[in-house]
């Protein structure tokens, strides 16, 4: 093959041609690493389910740490598309608007996709309930506490802050751009703490785990995967802001921002509409 044939990458020129491995166009191993990341929380919580009782068959162990490690494998495998896909040669493109509406309709598309995954969990949730299910709610811990209130306020003030960070850089604001950032970055990590500690309060000192019960399945089943969100949110605003301290964003170059503005918003109404049919509604329910 020749030089000129092998630069010719069939008339393309996407980032994803510089990604590994070299030599098969815009071919990349970071989709597959990724979804590899995302089948392993399945793999994660069989191995927890094994894991339990009196007839494990595997160490009780085993499914927490393959979780940490599978979500590891999935956060490098995002990180690594994003990168590589939208990153490393933006500088090296024209501002091109219809190329900026493209990943704005992609992001559009992903929500979406989103939508649908949290539809089919709260579809089992509303199975469940509309049934006669009256011992679902048995063992149940008193679900709506000052801490979940608190994280909800939380989740909603930093959709206010990133509004406020995002309206900043189409004014050309750098340095309150930044600043917007940073505490919506914070109140991310500090929500993810939140959600941490509230597992540990139900699993370590009322007994309430994913193996509870019905109720306890559909709980665990969509508090964990919002909180998979946040936390992938929270990585593409820590991108963001890397990227605002080197000053690669200005009042025309800022779609990234947006694309991420509006996964994190999504997020926090998911989290509103969660909270009100799962934590208000079993307290109803009870």
């Amino acid at each position: 093959m020749g030089t000129e044939e092998a630069h010719d990458d069939h008339g393309h020129h996407l980032p994803a041609v510089e990604d590994w491995p070299r030599g098969f166009g815009e071919a990349s191993w970071w989709p597959f690493v990724t979804a590899l990341g995302a089948a392993g929380v399945y793999v994660a919580a069989a191995l927890y389910i094994l894991g339990r009782g009196d007839g494990a068959i595997v160490s009780p162990i085993a499914g927490p740490a393959a979780l940490v490690v599978t979500i590891g494998i999935f956060l490098v495998g995002l990180y690594g598309w994003v990168y590589h896909a939208f990153v490393i040669k933006f500088w090296e493109r024209d501002a091109d608007a219809k190329s900026a509406n493209k990943l704005r309709w992609g992001m559009l598309a992903f929500l979406g996709s989103e939508l649908a995954t949290f539809g089919a969990l709260f579809g089992y949730y509303f199975y469940i309930r509309a049934g006669d299910w009256g011992s679902i709610f048995v063992g149940v811990p008193n679900l709506t506490t000052s801490l979940v209130i608190g994280n909800t306020l939380i989740l909603i003030l930093s959709s206010i802050t990133l509004h406020y960070a995002h309206v900043a850089i189409r004014n050309d604001d750098r340095a309150k751009f930044v600043g917007g950032l940073a505490v919506t970055l914070l109140l991310g990590v500090v929500f993810i703490g939140g959600q941490i500690y509230e597992y540990y309060e139900f699993i370590i000192h009322e007994g309430f785990t994913l193996t509870s019960g019905f109720f306890a399945s559909a709980f665990f089943g969509l508090t964990g995967l919002h909180g998979l969100h946040v936390s992938l949110g929270a990585v593409l605003l820590g991108i963001v802001f890397v990227r605002a301290l080197f000053g690669q964003y200005s009042a025309e170059r800022h779609v990234s921002v947006s694309t991420a503005s509006m996964y994190w918003h999504f997020v926090d109404v998911v989290w509103v509409f969660l909270v009100v049919v799962l934590y208000v509604g079993a307290e109803v329910g009870a």
